[in-house]
């Protein structure tokens, strides 16, 4: 009852003129940040602090987070339809919903990304208000030794990821984790693989990287193609054909419930949020499907998966900032950062000494996840008109965004320049027979799992050792070994089964 009260508490807060138009503000910021390349979440909220600082402690955070959340769902707009990730936790979204896009179903992928988004985003606020306090505490059992050792076993999954062979899947994962090492060295201050060039010494963008790998190489592929504008623009105009149908809704179901699970559970331990959650998703429906050939040519399973565990991580991520003053990503400790220019120490004693901003928020999150769905269903039949366009001008519209949201990050042509150097880099691969998406998915993780490596092996005084000594870094150890030798046991007995049988024909 104590959490039904307080809820009410909360919708009190929030149910007021002004602090609605704060979430319905938070919410149309965060679907156009998500829309928008190269700008993101972390930046835009950056740029808001100063106006928050105006605001009312609530009515601040409920304007932060909109944008946070709302972002998620935006970053799928252009993920589906042109294939640019407008956000780092939409990346996975480009491999089966622009596919969908491709065969016309771009209004059935968008409509399960809002969808999913929402049923995620409201299940995973519940699970913050009725088990975050104690739910979070498992985040304190995480330190540098256990990440590392969570981070071993992401980039194990990744092999799984993506069309090409297990080989080339390892070389694009150590391609990735060597352009994640470019710049200033965390522990040292060395310079590496920087070449006197400056801009480099921050390392490359992930926006960069995304929008040149998926984006402008997917122009430079198009442009070696015919025409395809009967295949991608037969769209009915009315709504209830733009939406999926019921075999869709069907198969979406279990993902977006798996999916929810995931992310939120990620979303608790510092490091994890939406990226992490939305491609472990993505790995886990495709290894229980009972048709993982169709993933990476459209399956439906393969957006709304990611897409509920990227906003339910996203959420979720919101409980070790409130509960214990632990900023789980990026955009959480510049959200942390609005809180303690407010005069607000995030916390365990938040809830105790600030109830009306714990629960104004929380009660936000429900009221902003119902404007975003209403925001984002009408306007699916506009989105999949943008499909209409000629694909020659479709690709001029996609170089402009590349180039524009390149350079809004810094205000610097080399960040252009390098987006457009991916953009032939992913141009060659993807000629080659490679798969990009495990390139780009180790880059973002491999900087987080030098960090964590390298202050685990200071921990241990140099040991590798350390990281045998916590069960929790065993236990991943263990499931990564698992993983990666998975293949190869299975091929090794595969292949006695065949030479088994073969023999008994023989004989």
């Amino acid at each position: 009852m104590d959490v039904l009260s307080n809820l009410m508490m909360g919708f009190g807060v929030v149910l007021t003129p002004f602090n609605l138009s704060i979430a319905l503000l938070g919410a149309f910021v965060g679907t156009a940040v998500g829309v928008l390349p190269g700008l993101g979440p972390t930046a835009t909220i950056s740029l808001l602090l100063p106006i928050s600082v105006y605001l009312d402690q609530t009515s601040a955070v409920i304007l932060l987070a909109g944008i946070y959340y709302g972002a998620m769902y935006g970053g799928s707009i252009t993920s589906i339809l042109i294939k640019i990730p407008g956000e780092a936790a939409s990346v996975i979204t480009c491999i089966d919903g622009y596919q969908m896009a491709r065969r016309g179903r771009a209004g059935a992928a968008l409509g399960i990304s809002a969808l999913g988004s929402f049923v995620a985003g409201i299940a995973a606020t519940i699970g913050i208000a009725w088990v975050g306090p104690q739910v979070a505490s498992v985040a304190l059992m995480f330190g540098p030794v256990e990440k590392a050792a969570m981070l071993v076993l992401g980039l194990t999954l990744i092999l799984g990821i993506g069309e090409s062979s297990r080989a080339r899947a390892v070389a694009m994962v150590g391609l990735g984790l060597l352009l994640g090492t470019a710049g200033v060295d965390i522990v040292s201050g060395e310079e590496r693989f920087v070449f006197d060039i400056p801009p480099l010494r921050d390392g490359f963008s992930i926006p960069v990287v995304a929008m040149g790998l998926f984006g402008l190489s997917e122009v430079l592929i198009l442009a070696g193609q015919k025409e395809t504008k009967a295949e991608i623009l037969g769209y009915s105009r009315r709504l209830r054909d733009l939406l999926p149908n019921r075999e869709e809704a069907r198969r979406s179901i279990g993902p977006v419930v798996r999916g929810s699970g995931i992310g939120f559970l990620l979303g608790l331990l510092p490091g994890g949020g939406a990226m992490i959650s939305s491609f472990v998703s993505y790995l886990v429906e495709k290894k229980i499907s009972r048709r993982p050939e169709e993933f990476g040519q459209g399956a439906v399973e393969g957006v709304a998966g990611p897409e509920a565990a990227n906003n339910a991580g996203a959420q979720a991520s919101f409980i070790p900032l409130l509960c214990l003053g632990i900023p789980a990503n990026a955009v959480i400790g510049v959200i942390m950062g609005a809180l303690l220019m407010q005069g607000i120490v995030p916390g365990p004693r938040l809830i105790v000494e600030h109830p009306e901003v714990f629960w104004g928020v929380i009660a936000s999150m429900f009221v902003g996840n119902l404007m975003l769905v209403l925001l984002n269903i009408p306007l699916v039949g506009l989105f999949v008109s943008l499909l209409r366009i000629p694909q020659g001008l479709m690709s001029v519209l996609i170089v402009m965004f590349c180039v524009i949201g390149a350079y809004s990050l810094n205000n610097s042509m080399f960040d252009v320049i390098a987006m457009i150097g991916f953009g032939f880099l992913g141009y060659g691969l993807r000629r080659s027979g490679f798969d990009i998406a495990p390139l780009l998915l180790a880059f973002v993780l491999g900087p987080m799992f030098e960090q964590s490596l390298r202050q685990g092996l200071i921990i241990g005084y140099g040991s590798p050792m350390v990281f045998l000594q916590s069960p929790i870094s065993v236990a991943f150890l263990a499931l990564a070994l698992v993983v990666f030798a998975a293949p190869m046991i299975s091929r090794i007995f595969g292949g006695r089964r065949a030479l088994a049988a073969l023999a008994g024909k023989e004989e």
